[in-house]
C-alpha cells in the first residue's frame, strides 16, 4: 500500500530530484512550453504550480519563499526568443512575479497543461508530454460541444392482440380551459 505518500522519486535522490524540479521550471518559466518525459512533467507539475500561487500573492516574503524554493535558478536572466536581438533583461523571479502571476491573478489553481506526444524519446523510447502554461483567459480542458440530439430509427413493432374492453368517452373540456381544484364547502357555523 502507498498510502500517504505523495510524489515521484523518479530514480533520484532528495537534492538531485529537487535541482531536476528548479531546472524543469526554469525552462517552463522562460520558454512557457518545453518538452519533457510523462512521469517528469507529472512530477513537476506541483513544484511549479506552488510557485505561481505564490507569486499571485505578489508580496515580498512570497517573493522571498519563491527565490529559497528556486535556488541558484531564480537568479537566471530570461533569454529572448531565438531570433530576437532584444534582450530581457530580468531575472526569472522577476518575470514570475511579473507576468505569470497577474496573469492567472483570477485563477484557483490549474495553471498547466500537459499534452501527451505520440513521438518517443530516442534512445530509451520513453514517452514524452509537452508542459506548458496557460495562456490568458484559456481554460485547463477542452470545452466539448453540446451533442447533436440523438434520432433513433424506431425498429417495426410487433402489435400485441388487443383485448376488448368498454371505452367512455373523455369529458369534453377546451384545449385552454384551466382545471380548477373542488374547492371545499364551508358549512355555517352554528
Amino acid at each position: 500500500m502507498r498510502h500517504r505518500i505523495a510524489g515521484k522519486k523518479l530514480g533520484r535522490n532528495a537534492s538531485h530530484r529537487l535541482a531536476l524540479y528548479r531546472n524543469l521550471a526554469l525552462a517552463l518559466f522562460r520558454h512557457e512550453r518545453i518538452i519533457t518525459t510523462l512521469p517528469k512533467a507529472k512530477a513537476v507539475r506541483p513544484f511549479v504550480e506552488k510557485l505561481i500561487t505564490l507569486a499571485r500573492k505578489g508580496t515580498l516574503h512570497a517573493r522571498r519563499l519563491a527565490t529559497a524554493r528556486m535556488g541558484a535558478t531564480a537568479d537566471a536572466a530570461v533569454k529572448p526568443p531565438e531570433g530576437k536581438d532584444e534582450g530581457d533583461s530580468r531575472t526569472i523571479i522577476q518575470k514570475l512575479f511579473s507576468d505569470l502571476g497577474p496573469r492567472f491573478k483570477d485563477r484557483n489553481g490549474g495553471y498547466t497543461r500537459i499534452i501527451k506526444r505520440h513521438e518517443r524519446r530516442l534512445g530509451d523510447a520513453g514517452k514524452t508530454a509537452f508542459l506548458e502554461l496557460l495562456k490568458e483567459g484559456e481554460t485547463r480542458t477542452r470545452a466539448k460541444a453540446p451533442a447533436a440530439p440523438r434520432v433513433e430509427e424506431e425498429a417495426p413493432k410487433q402489435e400485441a392482440p388487443k383485448q376488448e374492453t368498454p371505452e367512455t368517452p373523455p369529458a369534453e373540456t377546451p384545449p385552454n380551459a384551466e382545471q380548477k381544484p373542488a374547492e371545499p364547502e364551508q358549512k355555517p357555523a352554528t
